[in-house]
């Protein structure tokens, strides 16, 4: 369901129109990545030897880990075990008698998080070093190591990389097919689709002009809690820029029902929302043994029965409210589900940049924190 927007702007939706056109025909690396036809730089014959391992250390950080901390927690994989080490608080890995294998990414190749979180794993494991295809701290330690390097498209930033081989490498160690991911080929003859993508970006971009800057995520399920973070990383580093921007926010449903749901009702109204749920077959159901009468409604329903109420819920309390919000409602988790959202979000967040005349593919004032880091570590 669209933002029901009634004074939506034709020249508005127009212009737009004519932005994804012109994005789509253009030479851009990152919808290449997001093709069925996109040549990974790894060979198959490298995920063929990799498979045996059933322990996986993914190390990076930001966009070099979310996307495929997405894959593994939406798709619910089980059939191996991945420790995302992606920041510096969970560093402890489960010991094990089991060969591991580290996966270290960094699109430079000197990212100080992922050279000091692989620091004390590199001796223990066989080691995979996905990075550009220029000297740098990990290519250097990948020469001294002797161990293999996959090239990391150096046209494709971090968070925009999840369908390259930084999340497709991981995806099919898996077990997953990339291009079931990749559907940027079918999405965009789909009239449907760009229809709704080109809705969704006018609807954003007028609410942005009236000063409604925060994009909150009302989640209901939990395995998207990492797709979510993705998500976050990729709108406030592409569009936080010359005093511009959406702040994304993740709300866990329906707990927070309870407590921000207040605010989101009767707060300032400064934000627009995307609902989002997941309909699940096996979700565990109510104990009718043990239900009391005043409660009968509950009898034979299941977990995911109920939070859906609750979604339905605030739609219709959302909508009386006159709130601006969106829903996605996902019927089926699969990987083109997935690669149908991580493509939806990509677009529609380049195409916000464009309209908003800021560019969308690079992060300057990240990289004043990562110099000061430095010169403190070298005075100390």
């Amino acid at each position: 369901k669209n933002f029901s927007l009634k004074k939506r702007s034709s020249s508005l939706k127009k212009n737009i129109s004519s932005l994804s056109k012109k994005l789509i025909n253009s030479d851009n690396h990152i919808l290449s990545s997001m093709k069925d036809n996109y040549k990974d730089s790894y060979k198959k014959k490298l995920i063929i030897n990799l498979k045996k391992y059933k322990n996986i250390n993914l190390i990076g950080i930001g966009g070099s880990a979310l996307g495929s901390k997405a894959i593994y927690n939406f798709l619910n994989f089980k059939q191996k075990k991945i420790n995302f080490i992606d920041n510096f608080s969970n560093i402890q890995i489960p010991s094990s008698k089991e060969k591991k294998i580290n996966i270290i990414i960094s699109k430079s190749g000197n990212t100080l998080e992922t050279i000091s979180n692989s620091n004390n794993l590199i001796n223990q494991n066989k080691n995979i070093f996905l990075t550009e295809n220029k000297k740098s701290y990990l290519t250097d330690l990948a020469k001294k190591l002797k161990q293999e390097v996959v090239h990391h498209n150096n046209y494709i930033g971090g968070r925009y990389s999840v369908l390259s081989e930084v999340g497709m490498l991981p995806a099919e160690l898996m077990g997953y097919k990339p291009k079931k991911f990749r559907r940027l080929n079918q999405l965009i003859k789909n009239k449907q689709f760009m229809k709704l993508l080109i809705q969704n970006v006018s609807d954003i971009f007028f609410y942005i002009k009236k000063n409604k800057t925060n994009s909150i995520i009302l989640n209901y399920d939990d395995r998207s809690q990492d797709l979510f973070n993705w998500y976050q990383q990729l709108v406030a580093e592409s569009l936080g820029k010359k005093n511009k921007g959406i702040m994304p926010v993740i709300s866990c449903m329906p707990r927070d029902n309870h407590s921000v749901m207040q605010y989101f009702l009767e707060g300032k109204k400064n934000s627009f929302y995307t609902l989002f749920f997941v309909k699940e077959k096996n979700s565990k159901k109510m104990n009718n043994n043990n239900l009391l009468n005043s409660h009968f409604y509950l009898k034979n329903k299941s977990l995911n029965d109920i939070s859906f109420s609750q979604f339905c819920a605030t739609e219709k309390v959302f909508k009386k409210k006159n709130i601006p919000f969106r829903s996605i409602l996902i019927n089926q988790r699969n990987e083109e589900t997935l690669g149908e959202l991580f493509t939806f979000f990509i677009l529609e967040t380049i195409l916000l940049g464009m309209a908003m005349k800021i560019n969308p593919y690079n992060q300057p004032a990240v990289e004043l924190i990562k110099k000061d880091t430095t010169r403190f570590l070298k005075s100390t």
